[in-house]
C-alpha cells in the first residue's frame, strides 16, 4: 500500500511528476478540481489554504525581531533538544544542499541553519528565523501541514500551494511534549527534489522520535509541575494526570473522558463536593441514579487510591493544571503567556455542566483580553487555533489594526457564513459590533 505521507512512490520520475503537480494545482486554482497525483493529504491541505483565501503568490510574514525571537527561543521547550538536531541532521544541514529548521506549535521558524548560500536562497521565499509558516500563513508546506495534521510529512514541488515555494521540497516531523501530549513543534529538513524519498521522512521522524525521548528524561517545562501533581485538560478529551508515581513510572495517566471530568471538578473544587452537587457538576438535569455516580468513583479510586477521598468527594493534593497556568498568565497581564498555554477549549468533547461552565469563563476571559489589547501579533496567533479561525470578532479587530485583502476576505466570508449583512464600507469591519463574533454566531452556525 503507498504511504500517504512520502512525496514519490518508489521508482516515479521527480521532473515528470513536478509537471504533473504544476498542472493539478493550476486545475485546483482555476476550477477547484483535484485528482491526479494529488494526495489526500495534500488535497485537504489545499482546500484549508483556499478556504483561508491565501492568495498563491503569498510569501510568509515576517515579524519577530532579533529580541522577541531571541525570547522566544530562550523560553521555548525544543530549545533543550536543539543540539540534538544538530547532531543528527547538522552535517546533512551543512552538506550546501539542505536546511534544518525548527518551529514552534503555531508554525513560527526558530531556528533555520544551514550552508549559507542555500540560506540566501531560502530569504527570497521569507524561510527565515522569525517567519511564520503555518498553512494560514504560508500555505501547504511540510512543516506548517506537519503541524496542522499531527504527522509526519513530505512535501515535493508544486504540491506547495504558494508558488513561491514550489523550486523547494521540505519533509517534517511534529514534536510532542512527553508530560503532556501536545505539539510543541516540528523538525523540517529543506532542500532540492532529492529529498522526496523514504530516507528523509524516516531521518525527521527518527530525530523527533529523539527529541520526544530526550524532553521526556527532563522535568516538565514552564506550565508543567515537575514534582507535584499536574493535570493536563486544555485541547484534549482525555486528561493527562502527572504524580510522583507516574513520573517515577515513565509517564503519565491517561483518564477516560468521564474520569476526567470528575478529577478536573474536583480540582476546580478544592474543599470537596458532595454526590449531589458532584453529581448535578456532571449530568446537569438528566436523572441518574446514585449508584451510577458511585460506581464511577469506585472505578477511578482504583486508579487513584488514596489520592482520591470521600465524605465529601475530594482530591488529597490539588493538582495544578494547565487551566490554573492561563488564568494565573491573566492575572498577572500576560497575555502572550496565557495564549501561548492555551492549547485549546478545556475537554472539548464534555458536555458536562459543570466542565461547559469552566470552558466558557476560560476561553471569554482570554478572548476579552486580545479584543481589548488589540495586539497584531496575538490576535493572529488566536486566529491561527482551532478555536479562534472562525471568530469573527476576532477577524473584525484585526482588520481594524492590521487591514488587508486577507483579513477584508475573511471578514467578509465569515459574515457571509454567519448571515450578517456586509461591514460597511466607510468604516472598519471592526467597527459597530461589539458582541462577541464566534460566541454570538453559534446558534445562527447552528440554524444553517
Amino acid at each position: 500500500m503507498r504511504n500517504p505521507w512520502l512525496a514519490l512512490e518508489a521508482g516515479a520520475d521527480p521532473a515528470a511528476r513536478a509537471g504533473q503537480m504544476r498542472r493539478a494545482h493550476e486545475r485546483f486554482l482555476t476550477g477547484g478540481t483535484l485528482g491526479g497525483p494529488v494526495r489526500d493529504v495534500v488535497a485537504d491541505s489545499w482546500r484549508r489554504c483556499a478556504g483561508a483565501r491565501l492568495g498563491p503568490e503569498s510569501l510568509a510574514r515576517v515579524d519577530l525581531d532579533d529580541e522577541r525571537l531571541t525570547a522566544r527561543r530562550a523560553c521555548h521547550p525544543l530549545a533543550r533538544v536543539m543540539p540534538l538536531f544538530r547532531e543528527l541532521l547538522g552535517s546533512i544541514a551543512d552538506d550546501g544542499a539542505h536546511l534544518l529548521s525548527v518551529c514552534d506549535e503555531r508554525g513560527t521558524m526558530l531556528w533555520v541553519e544551514g550552508h549559507s548560500q542555500v540560506r540566501r536562497r531560502a530569504e527570497a521565499m521569507n524561510f527565515v528565523p522569525g517567519a511564520h509558516w503555518s498553512e494560514r500563513d504560508s500555505g501547504t508546506n511540510a512543516p506548517g501541514t506537519a503541524l496542522a495534521v499531527g504527522h509526519a510529512v513530505q512535501i515535493f514541488a508544486a504540491k506547495h500551494y504558494c508558488r513561491p515555494v514550489q523550486s523547494w521540497t521540505c519533509a517534517a516531523a511534529p514534536v510532542h511534549d512527553p508530560h503532556t501530549g501536545r505539539i510543541v513543534g516540528a523538525v523540517d529538513l529543506t532542500g532540492g527534489d532529492h529529498l522526496a524519498s523514504p530516507h528523509s521522512l524516516a531521518l525527521v521522524q527518527a530525530t523527533a522520535r529523539a527529541a520526544e525521548a530526550r524532553l521526556a528524561a527532563a522535568p516538565p517545562g514552564p506550565g508543567g509541575p515537575a514534582t507535584g501533581d499536574g493535570l493536563a485538560v486544555l485541547g484534549r478529551d482525555e486528561a493527562l494526570l502527572h504524580t510522583p508515581g507516574t513520573r517515577a513510572a515513565g509517564g503519565p495517566l491517561r483518564l477516560g473522558r468521564r474520569h476526567s471530568e470528575i478529577v478536573l471538578l474536583l480540582a476546580a473544587h478544592p474543599d470537596g463536593l458532595g454526590g449531589e452537587a458532584l453529581a448535578r457538576e456532571l449530568y446537569g438535569e438528566r436523572e441518574v441514579t446514585p449508584v451510577t455516580l458511585r460506581a464511577e468513583l469506585s472505578r477511578l479510586r482504583q486508579l487513584l487510591g488514596p489520592l482520591l477521598a470521600s465524605r465529601p468527594y475530594r482530591l488529597v493534593r490539588r493538582p495544578v493544571t494547565d487551566y490554573d497556568t492561563v488564568t494565573d498568565a491573566l492575572a498577572a497581564s500576560d497575555t502572550a503567556s496565557a495564549l501561548a498555554a492555551y492549547a485549546g477549549p478545556l475537554l472539548p468533547s464534555s458536555e458536562a455542566p459543570g466542565v461547559v461552565r469552566l470552558r466558557r469563563v476560560l476561553e471569554n476571559r482570554l478572548r476579552r483580553r486580545l479584543l481589548q489589547e488589540a495586539d497584531p501579533g496575538l490576535l493572529e496567533t488566536w486566529l491561527g487555533t482551532g478555536a479562534g479561525e472562525d471568530d469573527l470578532e476576532a477577524w473584525e479587530a484585526l482588520h481594524a489594526v492590521r487591514p488587508g485583502p486577507h483579513t477584508a476576505g475573511r471578514v467578509a466570508a465569515l459574515r457571509s457564513a454567519y448571515g450578517l449583512p456586509p461591514a460597511d464600507g466607510g468604516r472598519s469591519a471592526h467597527s459597530g459590533r461589539r458582541t462577541g463574533g464566534r460566541h454570538a454566531t453559534s446558534a445562527q452556525r447552528s440554524a444553517r
